[in-house]
């Protein structure tokens, strides 16, 4: 049975205390602060941890990072002599993100995801419901457009309006008219579509979403036989479709979340009071031999 929106996290809290009930949101924010003060150190106090933007930058003058979709850009806009930093960054950033998990970066990096955060949290205070549907998957069509633009014009076109990018150079610059593109984005995800901009339409997320479909650390739902239903996690989860297969399956269906478009935000595993979701490997799948059936379900046939 589903948990009102207004009750969601109690039963987490009771069992397992705020801290292990917040854990994995407490650590991803202070992630996303203390990157972002990385970057703000060098143009604020002259410390240069993180030189650069967002999209391309340095770790301590040493270590080259490139964005993915921006390498991507530059191949279709014709930079075929790509600096060798910019090469060995976007080699660097995939690799981790392989190990990571793709989405990672969508939870625990991207300055966006404070504001879609927020939306979604007014959006559940209020009740405020939308009947818009579109598809996930028009993702990774926008993902492609982005790209044909740049082979079209020859230019990183995409990256003057990347909201990604605005926000954060609005950050450590000022806003100016970077408040128009992140206002949109927040009243777009509050009235028109829950996880509007993250979930559906960021071609930073499909491009992560990629990488991440082969990733080494998921999420895993190695104690399935223990929910009870209540459906918090899917409640809390930014991208829902996910948990199902992990959760649901029955015998002989691996515990592991695979999908790419996993964030491997940790929230399933904070709000669960049953302890059902963990982070691991994706190796070993723990496989269960027969169909299992939850506590409450057990209960009933009593």
């Amino acid at each position: 049975m589903a948990t009102p929106d207004q009750d969601i996290g109690k039963d987490a809290v009771l069992q397992k205390g705020w801290i292990e009930a917040y854990k994995w949101l407490t650590l991803r924010r202070f992630s996303q602060v203390a990157i972002l003060a990385m970057f703000m150190s060098g143009p604020w106090f002259g410390v240069w941890v993180l030189k650069g933007n967002i999209a391309s930058s340095e770790l301590l003058n040493t270590v080259p990072m490139t964005d993915p979709l921006l390498f991507l850009q530059m191949l279709a806009a014709g930079f075929f002599g790509i600096a060798t930093p910019a090469l060995i960054g976007a080699a660097v950033i995939a690799v981790f993100f392989l190990i990571a998990g793709g989405r990672v970066y969508c939870s625990w990096v991207c300055p966006m995801n404070f504001v879609t955060d927020a939306a979604y949290w007014v959006r559940r205070r209020l009740s405020i419901k939308s009947n818009t549907h579109i598809s996930r998957n028009i993702r990774y069509w926008i993902l492609g457009m982005v790209l044909i633009v740049a082979a079209l014009t020859g230019t990183l076109a995409y990256e003057l309006v990347n909201p990604v990018s605005v926000l954060y150079r609005g950050l450590i610059f000022g806003m100016g008219a970077g408040w128009a593109v992140v206002l949109g984005i927040f009243l777009f995800d509050l009235f028109v579509l829950q996880r509007g901009w993250c979930g559906h339409v960021c071609p930073m997320g499909a491009a992560y979403a990629l990488i991440g479909r082969g990733s080494l650390v998921r999420a895993r739902a190695d104690r399935r036989e223990a929910c009870d239903n209540c459906m918090e996690c899917f409640a809390v989860c930014p991208e829902p479709h996910v948990i199902s297969p992990a959760l649901r399956g029955k015998g002989g269906t691996a515990t592991v979340i695979y999908s790419g478009d996993c964030t491997n935000c940790g929230r399933c595993i904070d709000i669960c009071p049953e302890d059902v979701f963990n982070f691991g490997l994706r190796f070993p799948a723990v496989r269960q031999p027969q169909e299992w059936i939850t506590p409450a379900e057990g209960k009933a046939g009593t």
